[in-house]
């Protein structure tokens, strides 16, 4: 990858992060998480115009700004950073925005909540916390996300903007 095109890359993730952390305020309380939906639709978004690595390194900032603001839990690393490389495998590999989108789904409302049970039960001491609770807590709000973010690409002259950016 040629250096404007790597700055460009970066110059996009930053504006993710932004938008991430400017939205982060709208988070949902529940239980030991505080659910956020526009970090999935920032994930497919990421996903669809920079790829894995660049949607995964969103996912880890814009997690550790909430955090550090107050804004997340420590259950925010597995809610947001599984799906994002999971949705830019899939689309890498397809090249179609619904395999992100599942991608998304599939990486946080199914790994991520495996993956949360044993931070809450141990980390965070939650005595509430079972193995399945937070795959149905993320389900609903990642479903909700990720096809927003899908519908956000799909309306956007998307397509075009990569063309313009050579992304």
């Amino acid at each position: 990858m040629n250096d404007s095109k790597a700055l460009k890359k970066l110059a996009l993730t930053a504006l993710f992060i932004a938008v991430g952390i400017l939205l982060a305020p709208f988070s949902i309380p529940l239980g030991a998480a505080k659910t956020f939906p526009f970090q999935h639709a920032l994930n497919v978004l990421a996903a669809l115009f920079l790829g894995w690595r660049y949607g995964t390194a969103s996912a880890f900032c814009i997690s550790s700004l909430r955090i550090a603001l107050g804004m997340g839990t420590i259950l925010a690393y597995p809610g947001s950073m599984f799906g994002a490389v999971l949705s830019g495998l899939l689309y890498e590999r397809s090249g179609k925005v619904w395999a992100a989108v599942a991608g998304e789904i599939v990486g946080t409302g199914f790994i991520g909540g495996i993956v949360s049970y044993p931070l809450a039960a141990f980390i965070l001491g939650s005595k509430t916390a079972t193995l399945f609770f937070f795959i149905f807590a993320f389900l609903p709000n990642t479903i909700v996300g990720a096809v927003l973010g899908a519908f956000i690409y799909k309306i956007l002259p998307a397509e075009k903007l990569k063309k313009t950016l050579e992304l």
